[in-house]
């Protein structure tokens, strides 16, 4: 069974290549938990197809002129990753910068959880 590490590693190299869709195929247990630090229906999406229904929503939501991902940093069954995007709101047509942290649970070489930290 791959190690935190491998995953963490493996799962970044995918999103900086663009392969989001397929990074949560490869690592997101069938009850992964997605919680993000807002308030509404996609605050916490719970299961599979809550997830990728959510990333769809994103995807929809927003046009990405521009995004980023550091190194996995590693502690126990959890990895940390910051994130930079520079996008723009479908609906209003504002374009902003974000900056977010990821922090990923793994458990039985799966991610069973991924919490976002929002940054200035």
């Amino acid at each position: 069974m791959p190690t935190t590490q491998d995953i963490a590693k493996d799962f970044v190299q995918m999103c900086k290549k663009g392969q989001f869709d397929e990074a949560g195929e490869k690592y997101w247990a069938a009850n992964v938990v997605s919680l993000e630090p807002m308030e509404g229906e996609m605050a916490r999406a719970e299961g599979l197809d809550a997830v990728k229904a959510k990333g769809e929503w994103w995807n929809n939501s927003h046009e990405v002129h521009s995004f980023s991902a550091g190194d996995p940093v590693v502690n126990g069954d959890q990895f940390i990753v910051e994130f930079e995007m520079d996008v723009t709101n479908k609906d209003s047509g504002e374009r902003m910068q974000m900056q977010e942290q990821a922090l990923y649970t793994v458990a039985d070489g799966k991610i069973v959880e991924e919490r976002f930290f929002y940054g200035g």
